[in-house]
């Protein structure tokens, strides 16, 4: 208590990165601003897959079962910033889990799953996401995952523990090999442990087992393992397509659908026109593609706006337009409308434009 009056009355007259300085000095994951925490194990869950759990400091939040957050790391002397899910339920003793995949090419996945060490300072940002239990009502659920998808699902279900109570879960799970597999064993000792949770393994790549047939996303495949599509509240996640994919055959089908894609959303192609981007705060005018999100054309002119997930989910690239028309990616809607917040990218400009920034 004494050290936190201190740190208070400090905070009247240091900025904060002076104090955050000195109270590193004492404890890494201390600071008077921001939520910080520190690797406190690893483990490796697939042949290109980490589990980080991290311990944060009081600045953390809390966060929901199937939500995600976004992680900075500092990697040669830069800050980069990406999205990640968290693979666990909520742990009494305060710490988190994500797992990430390593994406070749990928800067922060490389450092974290290659690199990044026991006692390792990261910045965490506040939780996000709508594809949790608590957003649900009913009993019966199909979760469709493929790839790093399984993630989110793993903390919906490890949620679940110690009892499934009345719902009924089913979780189709797809990657490439065996060898990319998470928590498979996991899985179906949970299976076993209790027959309301089902799980499915799908292969898409070469070799097969057991419980591992071989077989795409398709209406034969969703129609053999689940053919009561209509009582079912379905979530799914994995890469922009397969969520796509899902989405146009379970459309009409489902209770409810509910999706999130960790790769970034696809531009359509065939509008290179240009227009004028007027930013207000620095007074600088840009001209950008019509077919490139806003967030990668101010990329390209080597502005870089604050941003987290690049998917529309997270909300850390948003800011206010006050003139102009832009078209939402996930939707496919215009919005014309003056003093609207649009998330940078996942908009495309269709007009010359005027943006807080």
């Amino acid at each position: 208590m004494a050290l936190a009056l201190r740190a208070s009355n400090a905070a009247a007259v240091f900025s904060p990165a002076v104090i955050d300085f000195w109270l590193a000095q004492i404890n890494p994951r201390w600071s008077s601003t921001r939520c910080l925490a520190t690797v406190d194990s690893r483990r490796r869950e697939s042949r290109e897959t980490v589990t980080l759990v991290l311990k944060p400091n009081r600045r953390f939040r809390g966060f929901l079962p199937g939500q995600h957050l976004n992680l900075t790391a500092v990697i040669d002397g830069a800050r980069v910033t990406r999205s990640y899910s968290f693979s666990d339920a909520h742990r009494r003793d305060g710490r988190v889990s994500i797992t990430v995949r390593h994406v070749p090419g990928g800067k922060l996945s490389t450092h974290l799953c290659r690199h990044s060490g026991v006692g390792e300072v990261v910045e965490l940002g506040v939780a996000f996401g709508e594809m949790n239990w608590s957003s649900a009502t009913g009993q019966d659920w199909t979760l469709l995952a493929a790839g790093s998808g399984i993630t989110p699902m793993m903390s919906l279900i490890r949620s679940l523990e110690p009892d499934l109570g009345p719902r009924r879960v089913q979780l189709l799970y797809w990657a490439r090999t065996a060898d990319d597999l998470c928590f498979a064993d996991e899985l179906r000792e949970r299976s076993r442990r209790d027959p309301r949770l089902r799980c499915h393994f799908l292969l898409t790549g070469e070799g097969a087992g057991v419980d591992q047939p071989r077989g795409r996303i398709s209406p034969e495949l969703l129609q053999t393992l689940r053919p009561d599509w209509h009582s079912q509240h379905v979530y799914a996640c994995g890469p922009y397509g397969f969520v796509e994919t899902a989405r146009s055959m379970l459309a009409g089908r489902t209770s409810q659908f509910r999706s999130e894609a960790f790769t970034p959303l696809p531009a359509p192609a065939g509008d290179d026109r240009e227009v004028n981007v007027a930013l207000l705060r620095s007074g600088r005018s840009l001209r950008v593609r019509c077919d490139l999100p806003l967030l990668d054309a101010l990329e390209a002119h080597g502005l870089r706006p604050p941003h987290g997930c690049r998917m529309g989910i997270c909300n850390s690239c948003a800011c206010a337009k006050t003139r102009g028309v832009v078209r939402d990616l996930r939707s496919g809607a215009a919005d014309a409308e003056p003093s609207q917040a649009l998330r940078l990218c996942s908009s495309l400009a269709q007009s010359d434009l005027s943006l807080d920034l």
